[in-house]
């Protein structure tokens, strides 16, 4: 990865973290008075587990983008390629697997009634799936990363034989 493409990464990831703290002190906050304002028909939906739902899932994409922000300084220093990597690998695994979860609980808070339609509900479990997908390609890309790690302690070993012949 180029020196351009490392730091437009990183002020992407900065980007999206100001922002995302922007929606958790702003934004929910907002939506917890609109909620409470909704008219008759959506006065039956439970506001404390929506936005915990909310707060959550936003926990979980900084997260995820704490993690990547890590293995990209782990490129630019060409440590990526060793077992301290699998940290954040699997802390974005399980991040976006939470992420899944949390949508899935959302549809299940949100399907009963009349004030969200079924459509909806089927939406974010569709979400939810798509999320998991995610979080399934991230886990091939770990046995991807444990694979080139093997190889590069492999290449290394190969290399002080080499030099002990020589």
């Amino acid at each position: 990865m180029g020196k351009l493409t490392g730091w437009a990464l990183r002020a992407v990831i900065v980007v999206l973290l100001l922002g995302s703290v922007f929606v958790q002190v702003v934004l929910v906050p907002l939506l917890a008075r609109d909620l409470d304002e909704l008219n008759k028909d959506a006065a039956d939906l439970p506001h404390v587990p929506i936005l915990l739902i909310l707060v959550l899932g936003i926990l979980c994409a900084e997260v995820v983008l704490t993690c990547v922000w890590q293995l990209v300084t782990k490129v630019r220093h060409g440590t990526v390629f060793s077992p301290s990597a699998f940290r954040q690998v699997d802390i974005v695994t399980a991040a976006f697997t939470a992420a899944a979860l949390l949508l899935w609980t959302l549809g299940a808070v949100l399907a009963p009634g009349e004030a969200v339609a079924p459509g909806v509900v089927l939406l974010i479990g569709g979400a939810g799936l798509a999320v998991l997908g995610v979080a399934l390609v991230v886990l091939v890309l770990r046995t991807l990363l444990a694979q080139a790690v093997a190889r590069d302690a492999e290449a290394a070993q190969m290399q002080a034989e080499l030099n002990e012949v020589i």
